[in-house]
């Protein structure tokens, strides 16, 4: 087996946690995986795997071979598939990390026709709230909300979507409606975070013709979006999300839509990706299909 073939044998069993699941992904003797990898790690003079009778994890030493292991494969896949008559039908591994709320509402409920379309890319999608490192952690491309401020990154931007500001009607009950931007002072958030604890958000808001930022306190903070929208229909406090997050709860009124004569500025939407990526024919398959689906929910970019 060549070292490229040891290469994958040794990712597919961290990504599959099993020796016997990667042996049968690759169609090999489970005893030849065995020797593969440990001749791999006598070759490198380091312990790439934990083994147990459960699972397979990779050591310290392993995780940071892996996340190279894993650029490095995917640069001769798509050194291969430049050459390839058949680079309009691309295959091969694309991992995808996506904002929760877009790949429960926006991306998954399409992501069958990506399928149909790209049957031989295989994904790994990841979700959540946390500032994921692509280039370390070997993520193709992610779909974040914001403005996008590493500069190694080649961004595209894929929707610019208006923000309400909310609460429940207990909420509003016991603290009372605002009738003006400059009332929030007296009003409670819900607190979100995210890679760092410290680092708060404020409400943005265009008052007189001007951008406004008002810091409000806040008894709960979460990190995540679903809980950010529970805390608020909780009655825990205003806050400031896409419209299209808490539709469904604004037209059952188990959410209130307030101050909106004041619209904040759209949240740009985008998906970005390594620079080094900018050529592989998988993720150029996804950012075209995942901006055409952005278009047709929301519009040109503008």
């Amino acid at each position: 087996m060549d070292r490229f073939d040891s290469l994958r044998l040794f990712t597919r069993i961290v990504e599959l946690g099993s020796f016997t699941k990667a042996a049968a992904a690759l169609d090999m003797p489970r005893a030849t995986a065995t020797y593969v990898i440990k001749e791999l790690e006598d070759r490198l003079g380091a312990r790439l795997l934990e083994r147990t009778t459960r699972q397979v994890r990779p050591t310290a030493d392993g995780q940071a071979f892996y996340q190279r292991c894993t650029l490095i494969l995917a640069d001769l896949e798509d050194a291969e598939a430049a050459l390839r008559p058949a680079a309009g039908n691309p295959q091969g591994l694309l991992r995808l990390d996506l904002h929760g709320a877009h790949a429960s509402q926006i991306i998954l409920p399409r992501i069958q026709d990506f399928r149909r379309r790209y049957p031989r890319i295989e994904l790994r999608i990841s979700t959540g709230d946390r500032l994921v490192d692509l280039v370390g952690e070997g993520v193709d491309c992610v779909v974040r909300a914001g403005v996008p401020r590493d500069s190694s990154l080649v961004a595209r931007r894929l929707a610019l979507l208006p923000e309400a500001v909310c609460a429940s009607p207990a909420y509003l009950a016991e603290f009372g409606t605002p009738a003006h931007p400059d009332e929030l002072a007296r009003h409670l958030a819900v607190g979100f975070f995210s890679h760092n604890p410290d680092q708060h958000y404020p409400f943005r808001l265009q008052v007189d013709g001007q951008a406004r930022e008002y810091r409000l306190k806040h008894h709960v903070a979460v990190s995540d979006a679903d809980a950010y929208t529970t805390c608020a229909l909780q009655g825990c406090g205003l806050i400031q999300v896409p419209r299209f997050r808490v539709e469904p709860h604004l037209q059952t009124g188990a959410l209130v839509e307030i101050l909106q004569p004041w619209q904040g500025p759209p949240l740009p939407i985008s998906v970005l990706y390594p620079s080094q990526r900018h050529l592989s024919p998988r993720v150029k398959a996804f950012v075209d299909w995942v901006s055409t689906l952005y278009t047709e929910r929301f519009g040109p970019p503008g």
